[in-house]
């Protein structure tokens, strides 16, 4: 917890009630600042204040919070003494669920401690009960106090079948069982960021525009969640390049955003396609935009919609002022493009990068280092080679001794990671016919008929799904975290209850997938990989990258046929990562305060990066 926990900047209404629930008074703020004091007697109050207007206090006593849809940045607080709500809205998630806890862990201390208050006289006559100061930043046994509380009402809150469930006997040799960890279900993350992401984050809250990158494990995603926390979400728009980095940030598409389809329509066409009502609403609201796996957005579109939202909302800055937000690997995966109708010609991508529009944002450019997929500095050291398309002996001895590793588990088989999507549907289909016995068929009921088609683009879950016992499967999504259940879990399907199918994971436990909840797909191969027998011409640039980086380690990986042809990187994404190293010109970390020594560390850090920098040879 910081010192930023004890204040919140978001749309404040408060309303106080009589008996029969008619408001007596109101007052809105749009944008108010709340922020929570003390008194000289030590109460503790929640002052909402606003420009030019008095300060109100609520005293924080007597208080039920109402957070089921904090996601969304909303929230109310009920004063039962005052009769009195506190609506909050448009509050950044992130601060809003610190904000929320800092109350909780203040209240939960003070209510175990005796707090010997002055009576009412004495305070009166003391002159000082006007005065009120910031609440202290939450301390380790006020932490200690809270999480006692909620272990102690856990305990002795039994839940309705308590009563009827009979307790296991045990003798002094039995070991009692492991404690539960406890997981929050907020999608909001709340681990603490280290020195690079910090930096990031801080210019993003400073309104800069930025764009960070990383090699694969670098805490990319983790981090843009980090900051779409901490941005107001009425103003705040995450997207992404494809449907399903979208889900994973909780955003739409880029392509819906813009409103403008596929960007194939002339400038004119796309500003009057994205001039309809409803999205140039969404556009004039937007104050910040946030677009994920950017390299993956075609140079072309990229530029066209810099220029829709310019013309929309009138303004001639980049992006009509919007403040932009980018993060993505120009190592990874290239622009997806397609052939124009009766273009014969390949169609030719071109990065984001080497567009006019990313040059007139001004981006501030962030490379995150270090790595937390994996621990195995030498897989790490092999992947940054893969990375730049340098394959030396070292990395070819090492991927070359993984062919004969067995890293199946049980019934569980390993996943195959195919090219294209079609090269896995195909070896799914191969694997599931090759299984005895008779397959089970599972067609999705789409609450809003004729959206099927769309839905299998954007998202992961097929609208089909047939199984059979045997076959190999995989969870598209987290259903919990605490007993392993999370996205890309692999597991079996041992058998039929009732017509659903029971699926045994790797923790050996086996669960019934509801109709609800039914978030699995054969997994013989999956595509956006590498599979034995491709050459390099069926490979794009850093896809070999991508699938090799998705193991942990190289214990958990096996390269079958390895070719090193097959690993390559786009000449000019390394010649763009290059120019990175005199963009960078403010090192992370502490600053000698001398300006002399200042810029002579600054000059001796690009001096070092140039040095380190390895020379890679495309053949």
């Amino acid at each position: 917890m910081n010192n930023n926990d004890s204040y919140l900047s978001c749309g404040v209404n408060i309303e106080w009630l009589n008996k029969q629930g008619i408001v007596l008074r109101k007052v809105t703020h749009r944008q108010g600042n709340l922020r929570l004091v003390r008194n000289d007697s030590k109460e503790m109050f929640i002052e909402v204040s606003a420009n030019k207007i008095a300060p109100e206090k609520l005293h924080l006593t007597g208080i039920s919070v109402h957070k089921k849809f904090m996601n969304e940045g909303k929230a109310s607080i009920k004063f039962q003494p005052l009769n009195c709500i506190l609506y909050l809205t448009n509050a950044p998630p992130g601060q809003l669920l610190s904000f929320l806890r800092t109350i909780y862990i203040k209240t939960t201390s003070e209510k175990g401690a005796s707090n010997n208050r002055a009576s009412l006289r004495t305070q009166l006559l003391s002159g000082r009960y006007h005065q009120y100061e910031e609440v202290s930043p939450v301390t380790n046994s006020e932490i200690d106090k809270a999480r006692a509380k909620i272990s102690k009402s856990t305990e002795t809150t039994p839940s309705p079948q308590a009563s009827k469930k009979r307790k296991l006997e045990r003798d002094s040799t039995t070991k009692p069982p492991a404690a539960k960890k406890l997981y929050s279900s907020s999608p909001i993350p709340n681990e603490p960021l280290d020195i690079e992401q910090q930096e990031v984050l801080d210019a993003c809250l400073q309104g800069q525009n930025v764009f960070f990158t990383g090699s694969a494990g670098t805490g990319k995603s983790y981090l843009l969640r980090r900051i779409i926390g901490v941005l107001p979400p009425d103003v705040t728009t995450a997207t992404a390049s494809t449907g399903v980095a979208a889900c994973h940030i909780g955003g739409i598409t880029l392509h819906q955003f813009a409103g403008i389809g596929r960007g194939e329509a002339t400038l004119e066409q796309c500003i009057a396609m994205a001039s309809k009502s409803v999205t140039a609403t969404i556009w004039r609201r937007c104050k910040h935009l946030i677009i994920d796996e950017i390299s993956m957005v075609d140079g072309e579109y990229f530029e066209k919609i810099e220029s829709v939202a310019r013309r929309i909302r009138n303004n001639e800055k980049p992006f009509g002022g919007i403040q932009l937000i980018l993060c993505g690997d120009f190592f990874q995966l290239p622009p997806v493009t397609k052939a124009k109708f009766g273009d014969t010609k390949a169609p030719v991508s071109r990065f984001c990068f080497k567009t006019k529009a990313w040059e007139d944002c001004m981006l501030r450019t962030f490379e995150l280092k270090k790595v937390h997929r994996q621990n195995d500095e030498h897989f790490i050291s092999i992947l940054n080679k893969i990375r730049t398309g340098v394959v030396d002996k070292e990395v070819t001895n090492a991927l070359t001794a993984t062919s004969k590793q067995k890293i199946e588990r049980g019934d569980i088989l390993a996943t195959r990671l195919c090219s294209h999507t079609k090269d896995a549907d195909i070896t799914n289909e191969m694997k599931l016919k090759a299984l005895p016995g008779e397959s089970q068929v599972f067609e999705a009921q789409d609450s809003v008929p004729g959206t099927t088609a769309q839905l299998n683009q954007q998202t992961t879950f097929p609208s089909r799904l047939e199984l059979k016992v045997g076959a190999q499967v995989m969870l598209l999504k987290n259903i919990s975290v605490g007993t392993g259940l999370v996205n890309g879990a692999r597991g079996v399907i041992k058998t039929f209850k009732e017509g659903l199918p029971v699926v045994q994971f790797r923790n050996k436990r086996e669960y019934v997938a509801s109709h609800e909840k039914v978030t699995i797909k054969t997994a013989g191969g999956l595509d956006a990989g590498l599979r034995r027998d491709v050459s390099r011409e069926g490979l794009e640039a850093g896809q070999a990258y991508v699938a090799l980086s998705r193991a942990q380690s190289l214990e958990s990986l096996r390269v079958l046929d390895f070719n090193p042809n097959q690993v390559w990187a786009n000449p000019d994404v390394l010649k763009f990562y290059r120019t990175l190293d005199f963009m960078q010109i403010i090192p992370v970390g502490p600053v000698n305060k001398q300006s002399a020594s200042k810029s002579s560390n600054v000059k001796k850090g690009v001096t070092k990066k140039l040095y380190d920098k390895p020379l890679v040879s495309i053949s």
